[in-house]
């Protein structure tokens, strides 16, 4: 397991536990393996796809800038950059030149910044709530009395009503206003300018209505126009706050403080940001592990489903590796710490999912192209509708007015900007907890359109560990010999004949000497005992019968003429056959693509139903095979764990790999999935196609909704009020279908 995310380079600089008052960026920078600097910020004043463009767009113009990157979900900045070109100060002055503040990227300290938020939109909510229910109460009284009422009344009502709506339009408006003014301030355009015109005009128009005695005023517009407004706004905030990054949230699982125990004895509780490697910490019964390390005393089961994806405790002792987050549930336990706090593999797993979410895949590259034309197009089409109306209708500009600040409100970008995030980053979630790290950003998108898998064979489709499958027809005395000749060696079949072995039968024996690449050989009484491949064993031929080719085998021997044959045979994984079903089911194609023997890799096939495999390929002959296939016009999703595996996992169309797999297979691999099954394959599969959907339906309902709202609002059928209403339905029907991917969970088994 600590292999999971080991490619990845801690960095130089250990993260600070609080956010200084005056805040210095270049305490948060990290350096990556090539050097570059790298910054992970928060903006809380993004809301929209415009913010996003304004934000990106200006530091990606700054000298040394490689990427920068805004995740609109959790209001996350990713910015990488050569530091000798450009310092940490010179981003965060131009973000702040922008009118978006940044705050650094603090787990600990984001919710409570978000609370606030939360907070400040609900007392804008209820400023404007309150103010709505007393305008429209006097609106009505206007509206009924139209024919009875003097002009005397009817002004000192809307007197009262301005009165009302003044104040509560310069309070409750903040949020849209601020936002608005930033974006002019650096000559551009977000959906906050449209919104704050609109609801600007209806009340210069309303009070210029009642300074001329007109019989009427649009103030109850103007402030239910900004309830409707903020209750989307609040009710967006909250729908996206659910849908973020799982990742994120997974750092909030973590211990707050460990139990240190000193040279003396003693013990003392530290933070476990303050926990070094090389100290030794005592977890009792019913506590989160605080830090990665190595049992030192005791045995325990933990619950390791956090990390690995199994609902099974998971038994450790000494030497066994444990991991920050996952619980101890049986006895106490005393651990050597060999990462610190931001080492962890729950932090690395972290960051491998901050970085598959903060990528730009293509559905968000496509969204984000389509909502940078909003703002002059909106402006556009309010303009034609004023014009048109004063032209050629017969309600003059007041009419004219009303519906060109209906197109402003009505035409909102939202539910196309939240149309791609909010489903990637729910569909990440899931994976995470099912085990499986999503590390490429389009790998989702990817994974959805393959139509041909390719699995490697062993460790892959198999288990990798060789288990003993004769062990029947053997004697106890033979098995107990034998065993305690491999006892002294750590090769895989002599680890295998010691697992098939009852412990109690096994001695340890002396004067054992091991031949590399033949055996291990001893004296018992005289009697030369033996256990290794044939020749080292002097046995000659198949006179066992039985083709040496067939089954990996160890002989023993000794000077009596004993000759007893133990035969290994890699396993196929528990879920092997039913993952296979699903693939060839739900795909084009399933195959083998092996560097194991010819009648390993059939004898595999065969077991699975695979048609398809194919046998002694070294690294060159897989990256060949693949390119035949994508030349065939397959997408090809290929699994694989060994060193041999990730040139090909590098050239397929996406690919995937265990966290037993080799280092470099990791790095190169899009997902990585826990535990030692092979079901995750078949739940990303599962979700990344139902990821897809959800993308198109929301590509759809924003299509739809812009098609048939835009043409009523200019042809006068909606009022501004109705406007706001469905402006702010319309992004919250996106997330809430995003969403629905949550469902799945129950679903996919």
């Amino acid at each position: 397991m600590s292999k999971c995310c080991s490619n990845l380079k801690s960095s130089d600089v250990e993260t600070p536990t609080e956010i200084p008052a005056s805040i210095d960026p270049t305490a948060y920078v990290y350096k990556n393996e090539v050097g570059l600097s790298q910054l992970n910020l928060i903006v809380d004043t993004i809301h929209c796809p415009s913010c996003i463009r304004l934000i990106e767009g200006n530091l990606n113009k700054m000298d040394g800038i490689e990427t920068a990157r805004v995740n609109l979900s959790t209001k996350r900045l990713y910015v990488l950059w050569d530091e000798t070109k450009t310092s940490a100060n010179a981003i965060v002055r131009k973000l702040d030149g922008l009118d978006f503040p940044p705050t650094p990227y603090n787990p600990a300290l984001m919710s409570s910044a978000s609370e606030q938020e939360d907070k400040a939109l609900l007392k804008a909510m209820g400023v404007a709530g309150f103010a709505a229910a007393n305008v429209m109460l006097l609106s009505v009284a206007v509206w009924s009395g139209v024919d009875d009422m003097g002009p005397a009344t009817r002004d000192l009502l809307h007197w009262v009503s301005g009165l009302i709506a003044l104040p509560t339009v310069a309070y409750s408006g903040q949020p849209f206003f601020r936002s608005a003014i930033a974006a002019l301030k650096t000559r551009s355009l977000n959906m906050d300018v449209p919104i704050s015109l609109a609801v600007l005009l209806a009340v210069g128009m309303s009070v210029a209505e009642t300074l001329q005695s007109a019989q009427h005023a649009y103030f109850d517009a103007s402030v239910m126009l900004l309830f409707f407004l903020l209750i989307g706004r609040y009710l967006d905030r909250r729908m996206r706050s659910k849908a973020q990054s799982a990742a994120q949230n997974l750092l909030s699982l973590r211990a707050i403080a460990a139990t240190i125990i000193r040279d003396d004895g003693t013990h003392a509780s530290l933070p476990v940001e303050a926990v070094k490697p090389g100290m030794k910490v005592a977890i009792a019964v019913g506590e989160k592990i605080p830090v990665d390390g190595t049992v030192i005393n005791g045995k325990t089961e933990i619950d390791s489903s956090l990390i690995t994806g199994e609902s099974l405790p998971q038994k450790v002792s000494v030497g066994s590796a444990v991991f920050a987050g996952t619980l101890n549930i049986s006895t106490p336990i005393e651990v050597e710490v060999t990462a610190q706090d931001d080492q962890t593999l729950l932090s690395e797993i972290v960051k491998l999912m901050e970085t598959a979410e903060q990528g730009r895949a293509k559905y968000v590259r496509l969204a984000d192209r389509a909502a940078q034309i909003y703002a002059p197009v909106v402006h556009i089409l309010s303009a034609l509708t004023f014009v048109a109306w004063w032209a050629l209708g017969d309600g003059g500009w007041h009419l004219a007015l009303m519906n060109a600040i209906a197109v402003l409100i009505i035409t909102c970008p939202c539910a196309l900007g939240l149309a791609v995030p909010t489903v990637q980053v729910v569909a990440s979630g899931l994976l995470l907890r099912r085990g499986i790290l999503v590390k490429a950003a389009d790998g989702l998108e990817r994974l959805a359109d393959a139509d041909v898998v390719v699995f490697d064979k062993t460790g892959t489709l198999t288990k990798g560990q060789p288990v003993l499958t004769n062990k029947d027809i053997l004697s106890s005395d033979d098995l107990a010999l034998a065993a305690s000749l491999a006892l002294s060696s750590k090769h895989p079949l002599s680890k295998a004949l010691v697992a098939a072995t009852d412990t109690s039968a096994i001695v340890r024996l002396g004067q054992v000497h091991e031949e590399p690449g033949q055996g291990l050989e001893c004296y018992l009484n005289d009697n030369r005992v033996r256990i290794g491949n044939r020749s080292w064993c002097g046995i000659g031929g198949d006179d066992d019968g039985m083709d040496e080719d067939a089954v990996s085998e160890l002989w023993l021997s000794d000077s009596s003429g004993k000759k007893v044959r133990f035969t290994f045979e890699d396993q196929l994984k528990d879920d092997a056959r039913s993952a296979v079903d699903y693939a060839q089911e739900h795909l084009k194609s399933v195959e083998i693509l092996s560097g194991d023997r010819e009648k390993a890799v059939k004898k595999a096939a065969a077991l699975l139903s695979i048609e398809k495999w194919t046998a002694g390929a070294n690294p060159k002959d897989k990256i060949t095979y693949l390119d035949t296939l994508s030349d065939q016009h397959h997408k090809v999703l290929m699994v694989g764990d060994g060193l041999n595996d990730a040139p090909a996992l590098a050239s397929a169309f996406v690919s995937a790999s265990p966290a037993t797999a080799s280092d470099i297979s990791q790095t190169t691999a899009d997902f990585i999935f826990q535990g030692n099954k092979l079901k995750p394959i078949v739940e990303a599969i599962t979700i990344a196609q139902k990821a897809r959907d959800l993308i198109f339906q929301n590509f759809g309902l924003a299509i739809v909704y812009n098609v048939i709202a835009v043409p009523l609002a200019m042809s006068g059928y909606v009022t501004p009020l109705i406007a706001s209403i469905a402006m702010s339905a319309s992004s919250i029907v996106v997330t809430l279908n995003a969403l629905r991917l949550r469902l799945s969970e129950k679903g996919v088994s």
